[in-house]
């Protein structure tokens, strides 16, 4: 049921957020249901096209990777966007009051928030089959522009303020998206370059 959502935010945006509003669904089942699923796309793709079809940059020979070494890039891609969706949705509860939105015990809403914003951001993770740094730079970036607009789209309706204030309160939350972003890859790359160093097929 969850997963309709996602083809509902691309054709039918503003209705579709007022259905997960009436939800309500807990963050757990959200967490199971949505996010675990979509978010897997990504490392799964990743660990296809690094392990087996392996990358070209310009007429450099192709570069793969090992298939744990790949494993261990997916995994910790994975661990990281499901942080980063969670922190995510924490931001959008926590600034609740300041923008003139109810904050929640349970940030039901806010969880839900996040985690339908990075809808586009999960699907994109199919460009990673094609792994041509370029085309995939390019969808990312896409899908994240159309990601913010989602947010910002979905706001005044799933956090019940005004349209003035959801300008200011998005703008917030997209400060806050680019520092968890920027974390958990530094994060991911700290870990994988110094506890689980790359290792290329030769």
């Amino acid at each position: 049921m969850l997963l309709s959502h996602a083809f509902g935010l691309f054709t039918k945006p503003d209705a579709e957020w007022a259905a997960i509003r009436n939800e309500h669904e807990t963050p757990r089942r959200l967490y199971v249901a949505y996010v675990l699923i979509l978010a897997a796309i990504a490392p799964i793709c990743a660990y296809i096209s690094t392990a087996i079809f392996g990358w070209k940059v310009g007429s450099e020979r192709i570069v793969k990777l090992t298939e744990i070494s790949a494993a261990q890039l997916s995994v910790l891609t994975y661990i990281a966007m499901l942080v980063g969706v969670f922190a995510l949705g924490y931001a959008v509860n926590w600034m609740a009051k300041t923008y003139g939105a109810k904050e929640e015990i349970t940030p039901s809403n806010g969880i839900a928030l996040a985690a339908y914003s990075c809808t586009p951001m999960f699907l994109a993770g199919f460009a990673l089959l094609y792994p041509v740094p370029w085309f995939n730079a390019m969808v990312f970036l896409a899908a994240a522009c159309y990601g913010a607009w989602l947010m910002y789209d979905g706001l005044p309706i799933v956090m019940g303020i005004d349209q003035d204030r959801a300008v200011f309160y998005g703008g917030a939350l997209l400060t806050v998206a680019l520092v968890i972003l920027v974390a958990t890859r530094v994060g991911s790359v700290i870990v994988w370059n110094f506890v689980a160093s790359p290792v290329f097929v030769g």
